[in-house]
């Protein structure tokens, strides 16, 4: 048997010890995952945006300029994409809404109404692996995730309230009223429009705080909603999406601060993000009403009585041939027709959804047959009323949900604290990229993934 020299054997199990440390959860380490929601890359560079607490994690850590989203470019696509690190296509969440062709009604997957997370996310997430090396997870009102079962303490992103008592951990919430935490609002707030999703951020920031200060899970999701809501009713770069940033960088500054009271600042890295970016927009397209002149549908009364193709809007347009018999044809003669039409900047076809991260229809069902981007200015409409191909609105709105190659579309991303280098800025990364970098820094791994680990920004 050949014999090591003594340093050589050293050097050999101190690289295996090295290893295998690597390879261990880390059980004292705690990341604070927070999406809020709609926070497009550009205020970070917008004098108006008022975000201190934010911008000063981003300097005494790492930042991103852009982040590359998901196709189509809205919150539950995209959320499930930051914690599986693969998109849409490969976890399953193709949308907030999918068309069925066979029952020709929406299935919704937002705000979580009839899934739970199992029956739609096909993919392991950040917090199934953490929970399965034995880390402690958390998840508030994270979308996708209704009733998972690797979440520790959670509360789902629902609407009614007999949905968020069914889903939510009921030790959490009974923490939570003795505390007086007003949990029992939920439903109430949900209904209550822009002013109802400031209030439902607070509630949540508060269940968070909770949480940190008692006990203190390894992996800790928060979703903060009313920067999204505010930008939706009135548009990005207006006195109401200002004031909602400004709300949800105190509710940060509150979360910071109850890591510190908890004694766990050296322990703990925040990793903030946003789902996607915000366009503006005063004029609504109308695919249907061009199908319907040419035949493809039949309205009665402002509704659809009979149809052979559909476009479905989310952000962008899903065009679905509900008639397959001719789909080359059909095919070749609807896709130059849409693309002509005012507002619209990018047809996307089968060829190119592989490009995007998408299947096909006939790898998964669910998939529309060509895809439609709207201009910015311009957003679709499911409407088949009228004649008009285009309509102009009173007041200013914004969407999301646009190609992700369109700019205005990149989300924003930091991470600051424990494990994270000091001043360092990334060109642009993916949204796929997050969930393996917080496995990195949890001391665990997410294998077949699609991103990378952002090593540029670790210690």
């Amino acid at each position: 048997m050949t014999r090591l020299p003594f340093p050589s054997l050293l050097v050999l199990c101190a690289f295996v010890g090295a290893s295998f440390l690597q390879a261990e959860p880390r059980t004292d380490r705690h990341v604070i995952f927070i999406s809020i929601d709609g926070l497009a890359h550009f205020y970070f560079d917008d004098p108006l945006a008022e975000m201190p607490t934010l911008r000063r994690l981003a300097a005494e850590g790492a930042r991103a300029k852009a982040v590359t989203t998901t196709l189509p470019t809205v919150t539950w696509p995209n959320h499930t994409s930051l914690v599986t690190g693969v998109r849409a296509g490969r976890h399953g969440v193709i949308a907030n809404n999918y068309f069925d062709r066979e029952t020709q009604q929406s299935v919704d997957f937002i705000p979580d109404p009839h899934f739970d997370k199992d029956e739609i996310v096909k993919v392991p997430t950040i917090y199934d692996v953490a929970h399965d090396a034995g880390l402690k997870t958390a998840g508030i009102i994270w979308p996708a995730s209704r009733n998972a079962k690797s979440l520790d303490w959670t509360v789902p992103d629902v609407f009614p309230q007999e949905l968020w008592d069914r889903y939510s951990t009921p030790s959490l919430l009974e923490e939570a009223r003795a505390k007086g935490i007003p949990v029992d609002k939920q439903g109430e707030w949900c209904k209550a429009g822009p002013f109802g999703y400031l209030l439902r951020d607070r509630l949540y920031t508060q269940l968070t705080r909770h949480l940190i200060e008692t006990h203190q899970p390894n992996l800790l999701l928060l979703h903060l909603v009313a920067v999204d809501s505010l930008q939706h009713a009135h548009g990005s770069h207006t006195p109401e999406a200002y004031f909602a940033i400004k709300q949800a960088d105190e509710h940060v500054r509150d979360l910071v601060e109850a890591v510190e009271k908890a004694g766990l600042k050296e322990k703990t890295t925040f990793v903030i993000m946003s789902d996607h970016g915000f366009i503006n927009y005063t004029k609504t397209v109308q695919p249907n009403v061009m199908l319907k002149q040419e035949g493809l549908i039949k309205e009665f009364g402002g509704k659809p009585v009979e149809r052979k193709v559909w476009s479905f809007a989310q952000g962008v347009a899903f065009i679905y041939l509900l008639d397959q018999t001719d789909r080359a044809a059909l095919l070749a003669d609807i896709t130059p027709k849409l693309a002509a039409l005012e507002g619209v900047s990018e047809v996307i076809t089968e060829a190119d959804f592989a490009k995007y991260g998408l299947q096909t229809v006939a790898e998964d069902p669910r998939m529309p047959d060509l895809i439609l981007s709207a201009k910015e200015g311009y957003n679709f409409s499911n409407s088949v009323a009228g004649n008009d191909t285009v309509t102009t609105l009173e007041t200013q709105k914004g969407a999301h949900g646009y190609s992700p190659s369109d700019p205005l579309m990149d989300a924003s991303f930091l991470a600051s604290g424990a494990g994270v280098k000091a001043g360092v800025t990334l060109d642009r990364i993916g949204n796929i990229d997050i969930a393996p970098t917080v496995a990195k820094l949890l001391g665990i791994e997410m294998k077949d993934v699609e991103g990378q680990v952002l090593d540029g920004i670790l210690e």
